[in-house]
């Protein structure tokens, strides 16, 4: 029971490197090109050795002029040799590190493709500092693999090979020796090996935990400092990073323990190898020239062992990082556009119709608790819904259907007559303009905000949908005025003004179903007559859901629905619903008695 584990994680390493055959296939033309330069520079290294013996041999031991020739013609010969392995050691350099980067730049590309494509259900367990910590520091260490250690690796592989078939050539005697206690010293370094990769995925995980923490809490700062968390919080960061240092440090222990075994074991063979080709030399057995170069391939032999344990640290570090990478691009998404879409009816003058019907849902992480219990709501086209009812009550909720960030469990909605679950989710999504409760504004100027709505308007639509969202007075006030950066999460604007980016850019979409959840919260009285105004004229032709907890901005809807924990408990027009006395009626008595 105790040995499976270890051949699981041995099976899981080799599985973990495969995963990554798919980013390297496409440059077979590259990896031609490298292993040609790796061919060229190993069998140059390898020819050194012999070049020297001949040296030794021939070109000191004849006698006057030919001596001289001789030793020229060898030196000759060497450099030689040596510009070849220049040559290619520069192309080889060229070429993996080439294939370093353009498979990182592709990792890269694809685990954020592929992210970006997630539901809010994975968002709902992985923090954004971890993924940003899978998609620096992790790539960085698939990038050493690609283009150093692979190289690195068959470089000393081939080096390994080649001395030890000229080591036997040299001396059969003296070989089988140094191959038996080879054999003795390499078991330790491979079990020791095991636990170097365990470790390397340990570590990794520290850092991207503190990673994880460092970008939620850089991205509340308001808040913080507000509560005057500072000391707390750079405390707890701080407790974060000596975890990631502790679990650095026992594998950099492990890695140097390593090398050390390593190095002693292997070079301890060769030297007791040595001593015993000296006193071959000294009986005459062998020339000094042939002792010349069984030291040297033994050298090139034992500097290969060497680079391989450092490798194989490398590539175990590189290991527990493509698996954490593997295991994200793995994720799938439960939220897919279905294999045959539907399209969806020609868009009508009035807007799109919406039905649900039965909706029950729970969030993934909430499944005892119901959000929505068997909902069922009729929307004509052109129709103004108002949603309202107390914090919790599903209205969120009910937009994120709408959205399909998620699936119901039970129920279907159908936009114009077609279940969404049969429509291309761009082709969903396209046809709904949402205005959230928290308003993202992007590290880019007013325009382009704006135009985040329609990538393909032009300045004059972004423009106008400014005007109509009442954005464009304050707009023109900024130093560049549409050119104006509006800082990272538009922390130069006021609440309200960011608020009015927002729908702006859904009123470029143009879509013909609005969602609007909490679209005046923001706003001061001023600024929310002014956008109500707006957004009244931008419901002509289309279809409105608003979500508000102000009732006032609801009044004028054509139905008003109520909710109260996932069900609808009541619908109406504002005077309809305050007769009644329920509900809404207790919602309204009390929000215009505090005005």
């Amino acid at each position: 029971m105790t040995e499976k584990p270890s051949r699981d994680r041995q099976k899981s390493s080799i599985a973990t490197l495969k995963g990554l055959l798919p980013f390297l296939m496409p440059y077979k033309k590259q990896f031609v090109l490298a292993g040609i330069a790796l061919l060229l520079a190993a069998g140059s290294t390898l020819a050194i050795p012999y070049a020297f013996k001949q040296m030794i041999d021939l070109g000191f031991g004849a006698a006057g002029e030919q001596s001289t020739t001789h030793i020229d013609l060898y030196f000759l010969a060497l450099f030689g040799v040596a510009s070849v392995l220049a040559i290619a050691t520069a192309a080889r350099f060229y070429m993996v590190s080439w294939l370093g980067e353009r498979v990182t730049a592709d990792l890269r590309s694809a685990v954020y493709r592929h992210v970006v494509t997630q539901s809010p259900e994975f968002f709902e367990t992985t923090q954004t500092g971890e993924v940003l910590s899978r998609l620096t520091t992790d790539t960085t260490l698939i990038q050493t693999l690609v283009g150093t250690s692979i190289s690195m690796a068959l470089r000393n592989t081939l080096l390994f090979v080649g001395g030890l078939v000229m080591l036997f050539v040299t001396s059969v005697k003296l070989s089988s020796i140094i191959i038996v206690m080879l054999a003795a010293v390499v078991l330790p370094i491979v079990l020791f090996g095991r636990r170097v990769r365990a470790l390397s995925r340990d570590s990794q995980d520290r850092v991207a935990d503190a990673s994880a923490l460092a970008g939620e809490i850089l991205n509340a700062m308001p808040t913080v400092q507000a509560f005057t968390h500072e000391k707390e919080e750079a405390s707890r960061f701080g407790a974060s990073i000596e975890r990631a240092f502790s679990a650095a440090m026992r594998r950099i222990r492990a890695r140097s323990m390593l090398t050390m075994m390593a190095i002693l074991l292997v070079f301890g063979a060769i030297v007791f190898v040595l001593w015993l080709g000296a006193h071959a030399v000294i009986q005459g057995r062998m020339t000094a020239g042939e002792l010349g170069q069984f030291i040297l391939y033994a050298t090139i032999v034992a500097g290969a062992i060497g680079a391989l344990s450092e490798v194989l640290g490398e590539a175990q570090r590189a290991a527990g990082a493509a698996e954490r990478l593997l295991e994200l691009l793995a994720v799938r998404s439960p939220i897919q556009s279905p294999m045959h879409p539907v399209s969806l009816p020609p868009r009508t003058a009035q807007g799109a119709s919406l039905s649900l019907r039965h909706l029950g849902f729970h969030y993934p992480s909430r499944p005892q608790s119901a959000a929505l219990s068997d909902l069922t709501l009729d929307i004509g086209a052109g129709e103004t819904v108002a949603i309202v009812g107390p914090s919790g009550a599903g209205k969120t909720t009910l937009f994120q259907l709408l959205l399909r960030f998620y699936d119901p469990q039970h129920g279907s909605i159908l936009l114009d007559g077609v279940d969404i679950r049969q429509l291309d989710l761009h082709t969903l999504r396209e046809a709904i303009g949402v205005v959230p409760q928290d308003t993202i504004i992007f590290s880019a100027n007013a325009m382009e905000n704006i135009r985040y709505g329609r990538s393909d308007a032009s300045d004059d639509e972004v423009i106008a949908a400014a005007k109509q969202a009442a954005a464009h007075e304050f707009i023109e006030r900024l130093p560049e005025g549409y050119r104006s950066f509006l800082g990272e999460r538009g922390v130069r604007l006021s609440g309200g003004q960011r608020q009015r980016i927002a729908i702006a850019r859904a009123l470029l979409k143009n879509p013909p179903l609005l969602l609007l959840d909490e679209a005046t919260s923001a706003l001061d009285a001023e600024s929310e007559r002014l956008v109500q105004a707006a957004l009244e004229a931008a419901m002509v032709g289309r279809t409105t859901l608003v979500i508000a907890h102000r009732l006032a901005t609801v009044q004028r809807a054509d139905r008003i629905i109520v909710m109260e924990h996932g069900r609808i408990i009541e619908s109406g027009t504002h005077a309809s619903l305050v007769e009644r006395g329920g509900l809404y009626a207790s919602l309204a008595a009390l929000q215009f008695s505090q005005a």
